[in-house]
């Protein structure tokens, strides 16, 4: 039986322009972060922006609109954690979004990539 998901995707700020090719090609494969889902499931986006820059202005309110729109999860793109520095607010985030709405958040959304985890890796962040 096909289960619907209706899912939101925020993406960090200093990414505003990018058109999303990682994070929708992750969904539609379930790679990285998309990988809690199974195949048989539709995974609907209903929502697509970004924080709004340090320290996160655009996050309650694109919560609010994505939840009208039927948000079931919510996923903090992998932009947070690879850029550099990685996002000092996303725990913050996580802990707003699911304390505040109720809802879910997942921290990523394409895998990240071999050079990002390197780096990350040598730096300790």
């Amino acid at each position: 039986m096909e289960n619907k998901i209706k899912i939101g995707i925020i993406i960090c700020d200093r990414y505003r322009s990018c058109a999303g090719g990682k994070c929708f090609r992750s969904m539609r494969n379930r790679e990285g972060a998309f990988d809690i889902y199974e195949k048989k499931d539709t995974l609907e986006v209903v929502g697509y922006t970004s924080c709004g820059g340090c320290p996160g202005g655009n996050i309650e309110y694109a919560l609010e609109e994505m939840i009208n729109n039927g948000a079931e999860t919510i996923h903090l793109a992998t932009g947070f954690v690879v850029g550099y520095p990685p996002c000092p607010y996303i725990t913050q985030f996580k802990n707003f979004i699911e304390g505040k709405y109720g809802i879910s958040v997942v921290i990523g959304t394409h895998p990240i990539p071999q050079k990002y985890y390197v780096t990350h890796k040598k730096l300790g962040t």
